[in-house]
C-alpha cells in the first residue's frame, strides 16, 4: 500500500512538472500570438489606407478574424511577408488552443491523482491505526500472559521449595537432591546459547554448573550427559535426577511432584516446568540418576 502511494505521489510530481513547462510555453506563446496579432493590424492598415478595391473586399467582408485570415490568405498580391505574418497568427493561435486543451486534460488527471493519493494515505493511516491498536492489545495480552506466567512460577517456586525442605526433613530420595535448592537459585536467569554461568544458561549449562556446585562435572551436551549415572523408570523420579526430551535435544533436572528445572529456549528464562505438559510429555525420552 505505501509502494502505490509513492507511485502515485512521483506520478503526480510529473504531472505538475509538465503542467509548469505547459504554463510557462502557454505564456510565450501567448507573447507571440500578441505581438503576430499586433504586426498583423499594422499591415491590414497599410492594405486599407491603400485604396485598393480587393483589399477593401478582404477587409470589409470579413465576419470574423479566422474569416479575415482565410480572406487574406487568398488575395494573390500579398506578399511573402503578408503570407507569413499570417502563418505566424495562426500557429500561435492553434498552439495556443493545443495547449490550452491540454493543461485542462493534465488538470484533471492531477485532481484524479490528488484524490487517489489522498485516498491512499488515508487508507495508510487507518491501516497503521489498525495495527497500533492491534500492537497495544497484544502487547497487553503478553504483559497479561507474563504476570500470570511469573505469579505460576512464583506458586510452584513455593511448593518445590516446600517439598525440597520436606524431603530434607527426613525423607531425601536422591544422593544429589541437594542440586534442586541450587538449580531454584537460578530461576527467572535468560536462556543464552551455549551460556553456562548465572549471567545465562542454556539446558545441558544449567544442569553442568548446577552439578558443578555439589562436585560432579558434567559434559556440556545433554545427549553425552545422558551417558552418565544410571538410568531411572519416570515412576521412579526422584528431586536431582536428569531428565531428557526431544531425542536427548534437551535436559533438566527433576525436583519431584512431576516437575523439572531447566533453561527452556531463547527468550524465555530458567524455569519450573511439568512433565505432563504436551510438549515435555511427548517428546520424554529418560532419566538418570548421578
Amino acid at each position: 500500500m505505501i509502494e502505490s502511494y509513492n507511485s502515485a505521489q512521483i506520478k503526480l510530481d510529473s504531472i505538475e512538472a509538465d503542467l509548469r513547462v505547459n504554463e510557462n510555453r502557454l505564456a510565450v506563446a501567448k507573447a507571440n500570438y500578441k505581438q503576430a496579432e499586433a504586426t498583423l493590424s499594422a499591415r491590414l492598415v497599410t492594405l486599407y489606407t491603400s485604396g485598393e478595391e480587393s483589399t477593401l473586399e478582404v477587409l470589409l467582408g470579413s465576419s470574423s478574424l479566422d474569416d479575415l485570415l482565410d480572406r487574406v490568405d487568398t488575395v494573390n498580391r500579398l506578399s511573402d511577408q503578408d503570407t507569413r505574418i499570417v502563418n505566424e497568427v495562426r500557429a500561435f493561435r492553434t498552439e495556443i488552443k493545443e495547449r490550452e486543451a491540454k493543461l485542462t486534460i493534465a488538470r484533471s488527471e492531477q485532481e484524479r491523482v490528488v484524490a487517489e493519493r489522498a485516498a491512499k494515505r488515508d487508507s495508510i493511516r487507518n491501516q497503521l491505526a489498525e495495527r497500533q491498536r492491534l500492537l497495544g492489545s497484544i502487547k497487553d495480552q503478553i504483559a497479561k500472559m507474563q504476570a500470570a506466567e511469573q505469579a505460576a512460577q512464583q506458586r510452584l517456586a513455593n511448593q518445590a521449595e516446600t517439598r525440597v525442605s520436606n524431603d530434607f526433613g527426613g525423607n531425601p530420595a536422591g544422593h544429589y537432591s541437594g542440586v534442586v535448592g541450587v538449580a531454584m537459585q537460578y530461576l527467572g536467569v535468560p536462556y543464552v546459547w551455549g551460556g553456562a554461568s548465572p549471567s545465562g544458561f542454556d539446558c545441558s549449562g544449567l544442569t553442568m554448573y548446577v552439578y558443578a556446585q555439589v562436585g560432579v562435572s558434567l559434559p556440556h551436551n545433554a545427549a553425552m550427559q545422558y551417558s552418565y549415572g544410571s538410568a531411572v523408570s519416570r515412576e521412579s523420579l526422584a528431586p536431582g535426577d536428569l531428565v531428557f526430551f526431544n531425542g536427548l535435544g534437551h535436559v533438566g533436572i527433576y525436583i519431584g511432584g512431576g516437575q523439572f528445572i531447566h533453561a527452556p529456549h531463547t527468550g524465555d528464562v530458567v524455569k519450573i516446568s511439568s512433565l505432563s505438559e504436551s510438549w515435555y510429555a511427548s517428546t520424554y525420552v529418560g532419566a538418570r540418576r548421578l
